[in-house]
């Protein structure tokens, strides 16, 4: 089982929108894939997809109270392979918890090995601020992804905010936790001058770091990712050709790629996801 947590010290740079389309791709390849949303301001992915099945628990009953028991915490939604852990923290209690707690920091660390004969794949999503409860997520990872709009503040903040976060969680290692290492990718790359010019001063900038990549693929600003969010299907769906009058590769080619470069494990499985396999996917109504 492998832990990927998407991250950002700032909001709105694109977390949850990335992590849906990630997961349901990976759940239409065929990994038992579980999204966990640790947002509790703003939690969005908890009602990304339409649910077959909601689960009493969520969130707040792992963390609070241990619970691990798929049944009571775990919901099903409309795409098969696809599972989701909800936010039920309303009232955003987990912090004050996990401050007071003498595990708070390692507490999901500790808890997420009862998953592993369940699932193949864990995102999770986190919220837009430095906090107890990203802090713990990271510890918890096998791997992070950071969304970086090609915009200077973002970059600012995420040298500011993620990257000082990362340092200050290094002392865990005397713990044999591991800090995880980093995937950059650049999200809602428009065609202006100034993007192109951002985009490539980030990846002059980490070239060279042995923890921190920026990856090939780009998210381009396009339509059809706020058409996914606004009706609930996963983007490589909806549109898995290429429009004619579009610059900009597919939805499918976009995810499917971005798929390859964050799990290389299970790039065969991803290139499998061809057009004509997704239309399949798409008239069986699955």
């Amino acid at each position: 089982m492998k832990i990927t947590s998407v991250v950002s010290t700032k909001g709105g740079v694109g977390k949850t929108t990335i992590e849906a389309n990630l997961g349901a791709f990976c759940a239409d390849s065929g990994l038992r894939t579980l999204l966990i949303d640790l947002d509790p301001v703003q939690p969005s992915l908890s009602s990304y997809y339409q649910l077959d099945e909601e689960a009493q628990g969520g969130i707040y009953d792992l963390l609070a109270h241990n619970v691990t028991d798929p049944a009571r915490i775990v919901s099903s939604t409309s795409i098969p392979n696809l599972s989701l852990i909800l936010s039920n923290d309303a009232n955003n209690q987990l912090i004050n918890l996990l401050l007071q707690a003498p595990d708070g920091r390692l507490r999901l660390a500790n808890l997420m090995p009862a998953f592993e004969d369940h699932f193949d794949l864990v995102l999770i999503d986190t919220q837009g601020a430095r906090s107890a409860l990203l802090e713990m997520v990271i510890l918890a990872s096998d791997l992070a992804i950071s969304p970086l709009p090609p915009e200077m503040l973002a970059a600012r903040e995420f040298n500011r905010g993620t990257l000082q976060m990362l340092d200050g969680l290094r002392s865990y290692g005397r713990l044999g936790l591991t800090i995880p290492k980093i995937k950059i990718v650049v999200n809602t790359l428009d065609r202006t001058n100034d993007s192109r010019m951002i985009e490539q001063s980030v990846r002059e900038i980490f070239q060279d770091s042995p923890e921190i990549t920026v990856l090939d693929t780009t998210i381009p600003e396009a339509v059809i990712f706020r058409n996914s969010s606004t009706r609930g299907i996963p983007a490589h769906r909806l549109q898995y050709k290429k429009p004619a009058d579009q610059v900009a590769p597919s939805a499918l080619t976009v995810i499917r790629n971005l798929a390859i470069e964050v799990f290389p494990e299970w790039r065969e499985r991803f290139e499998a996801m061809t057009e004509e396999r997704v239309a399949q996917l798409v008239k069986e109504g699955r």
